[in-house]
Formats: structure tokens, C-alpha cells, sequence
């Protein structure tokens, strides 16, 4: 991938908490290509911070006194860049357990260059091991999403330094798809979402256990209520079929094995449709069939911690608590 000229100067915000090599690699991958480098550390009691430092990233430690959040390590580590000599034009955001694929940057920062009504410019993600595990594979086809304008993109994303001010950044109180919550921000002043049809991002989920996937997505549940709470139109598809597959129909499945049998019956033919819709879905996309059985009977269960995400965010909104990040990891 031989990247175009850019003029524009380029940071990088990378945040983490005991991500040991990880880390070490995508300091490295981004050693050539952007000018100022911030590791913002949200408590890790392994070497990270060391490890930043000798990679010659500025290191921005959290206070641990306040709720550890992605939103709130983005902003501290954008802060640290705009406030210190030169501020770049453009910043591209990454998590520390990912890798930037060589010339990403420079190729991103053309994209802004020349389309001046882009806000934010992503690209393909795709997992380090997607054989490791079920839960691996399943985020490696999770990430692969059309090129093009989206509506929404995950946190390794590049974005203009002069709009992310203008917008006040991330939302720190949003403590799951806070960049869903941004993007929405972004296409309301009028910008576009973009994706390059080009490799970005290499990630190590190192999800192998069932418990991880399930807090995973318990996370992902709080952050369809909470960011629907804010932008309404943002995941109503996916509130409605948590609340219908992972509320209304147990509740008659409970009913009906009670009460009325073919009540049961309907219940269940209805998880079959759906269960065999999402399979057919995921197989047109491109899975092969055994595969898209297996990653369907998760689809279908993940309704359920998805609901326990989507009640803990009202719970904690109707009490006053404080929105705890939810780790997986």
C-alpha cells in the first residue's frame, strides 16, 4: 500500500491498561508516520507506562479518583496533543491493543486533505487470531463492515483536530460505543463518516471464554440504551429486538408454558424464524453455513445480556449512580 503525499501534520492518541506487548506493537506501528505520540494509562500495574515512554509516546496518566472510561482517556490524550507545541491537524484515535497497518495514516490523512466535508475517516479492522476462537471470529466478521459513508465507526478512527474542539470531544459520561455517541455529533454539524475500502487496524480481542463474550456483550446492551437515550434514532433497530427476543417473547415463553401450549408454540416458532434468518443473513454474507449456525445460536443468545445491559443503564440513570465501565477483558 504505497501511501499518497500529505501535508497535514498527524498525532496519535493510544489508550490502554496492561496491554504488555501489545501496547510495545502499536507504539511501533505508528513510529513513522505521526509526529506526536500520547499514551493515556487507565491504571495498569504492568509496565505500560514505561514501556510508552521509551517508545517516545508523552505519557498522560488517568486519575483513578474519577470512573475510568474510553470517552475519558480519548479526551485526556486529544487534550495533551492540542494543548503541547505544534497541534496536528489530524488525530487518529486507536486502542492499545491494536496494530496500525503501515501507511494507514498518511493514507487517511490524504482522504481528509482532499474531501474537506469528511469529519472522521476509518478504515478495516480485522482480528490478529480469528482462530482462537468463536468469539475472536466473530468480532474479525463484526469489523469488516461496507466502505463508503457510514453512520457510525469504532474507536480507531482519524478526525479533524479543529471539529473534535468544536464538539467538545467524546462524551465521558458514555461508557460503551461513546464512538457511535461522536459520530452521531459529527454527522449533525454536517460532516461525514467515512470509511477507505483499505486495511487499518489489526485487534487482539483475546476473547476465548464464554464469561468474556457475555460481559462483552452486556457492554454492548448499556451502550445501545445510553446512546439511544441521547440520539433516539441511533440502534432503535437493535433496542427493538432486544427488548422483543430478549423480553416480550420470554415473558410468553414463561405464559405459555404455564398457561397455553400453542402460545409456547408461537413463541418458539419465533426464535426458529428469526435463529433461521440471521443464519441465511450471515451465510449471503459470505460465512460458510457451519459457521454461520454456530455464530447464529450466539447472535440469538446475545439478546439476553444485551437486556441486562440496557436495564443496568436506566437503573443506574433512574438512581443518579455513575455510568462504571463495563470490561470484558
Amino acid at each position: 500500500m504505497t501511501p499518497p503525499v500529505t501535508q497535514a501534520t498527524i498525532g496519535a492518541v493510544v489508550i490502554g491498561r496492561n496491554e504488555g506487548q501489545r501496547l510495545i506493537n502499536c507504539l511501533a506501528s505508528m513510529k513513522d508516520e505521526a509526529r506526536r505520540l500520547v499514551y493515556v494509562d487507565s491504571g495498569s500495574t504492568d509496565d505500560s507506562v514505561q514501556e510508552a515512554r521509551k517508545a517516545g509516546a508523552q505519557v498522560v496518566l488517568l486519575d483513578t479518583s474519577e470512573p475510568f472510561t474510553a470517552a475519558r482517556a480519548r479526551n485526556a490524550g486529544f487534550e495533551a496533543l492540542a494543548t503541547g507545541p505544534n497541534p496536528p491537524d489530524y488525530v487518529q484515535f486507536v486502542d492499545g491493543d491494536c496494530v496500525l497497518e503501515p501507511g494507514w495514516l498518511t493514507h487517511a490523512a490524504h482522504a481528509l486533505d482532499t474531501q474537506p466535508d469528511i469529519g472522521i475517516i476509518t478504515g478495516w479492522r480485522a482480528e490478529i487470531d480469528p482462530e482462537a476462537s468463536v468469539y475472536n471470529a466473530m468480532c474479525d466478521f463484526e469489523w469488516h463492515r461496507p466502505a463508503g459513508d457510514i453512520e457510525a465507526c469504532g474507536g480507531d478512527m482519524m478526525v479533524r483536530r479543529a471539529l473534535f474542539e468544536q464538539l467538545g470531544g467524546f462524551n465521558p459520561k458514555v461508557i460503551a460505543a461513546e464512538d457511535d455517541e461522536f459520530c452521531a455529533r459529527v454527522r449533525k454539524a454536517g460532516h461525514r463518516v467515512h470509511r477507505l475500502p483499505i486495511p487499518m487496524t489489526h485487534h487482539d480481542a483475546a476473547m476465548v471464554q464464554f464469561s468474556q463474550w457475555w460481559q462483552r456483550a452486556i457492554r454492548s446492551g448499556h451502550g445501545f440504551a445510553q446512546v439511544g437515550d441521547l440520539h433516539p434514532e441511533h440502534f432503535k433497530n437493535e433496542r427493538r429486538r432486544v427488548w422483543l427476543f430478549g423480553g416480550v417473547l420470554p415473558f410468553f415463553f414463561i405464559v405459555g408454558a404455564v398457561m397455553s401450549l400453542p402460545l409456547l408454540a408461537l413463541v418458539l416458532l419465533a426464535y426458529l424464524a428469526s435463529y433461521v434468518r440471521t443464519a441465511e443473513g450471515l451465510r449471503k454474507a459470505g460465512l460458510p453455513l457451519k459457521t454461520a449456525l454456530h455464530h447464529s445460536v450466539l447472535l440469538f443468545l446475545s439478546k439476553f445480556p444485551n437486556l441486562i445491559g440496557v436495564t443496568r443503564y436506566w437503573k443506574r440513570k433512574r438512581r443518579g449512580w455513575d455510568m462504571e465501565i463495563i470490561e470484558y477483558k
